[in-house]
């Protein structure tokens, strides 16, 4: 069974930065694409950043600039590192896989806070 941990939020002040992990029992990540998704409170879930098997990249115009996704296939786990933090990019953080095709269970997710 397919297990994603997400760790690594907190609360931090605007212009700061977090690394967010995200570590996959019963999966290979480097055989799949994975993406990092976000959800601020009474928002729908959005994709924000994702990378293909071949660690091509990309990134929802809003944090394009900012975040950078990458993947250590030794540890099985994809990384999010986010720099220059707005109050806007609060949200429960998730990983999984960048499509509804394939979808794996929800982890329970990272909770970042942007605030002063």
């Amino acid at each position: 069974q397919v297990q994603l941990v997400e760790s690594g939020g907190g609360l931090v002040q605007p212009g700061g930065s977090l690394r967010l992990s995200c570590a996959a029992s019963g999966m290979i990540l480097s055989f799949n694409a994975m993406g990092w998704y976000r959800q601020a409170p009474g928002k729908e879930r959005e994709l924000v950043a994702w990378i293909t098997s071949y660690g091509i990249t990309d990134y929802a115009d809003s944090v394009k600039g900012r975040f950078t996704i990458s993947r250590d296939n030794a540890k099985n786990t994809v990384y999010l590192q986010m720099n220059s933090l707005k109050p806007e990019d609060t949200a429960v953080y998730y990983c999984n896989v960048p499509s509804n095709k394939g979808r794996k269970p929800w982890g329970q997710g990272t909770q970042v806070t942007v605030s002063s």
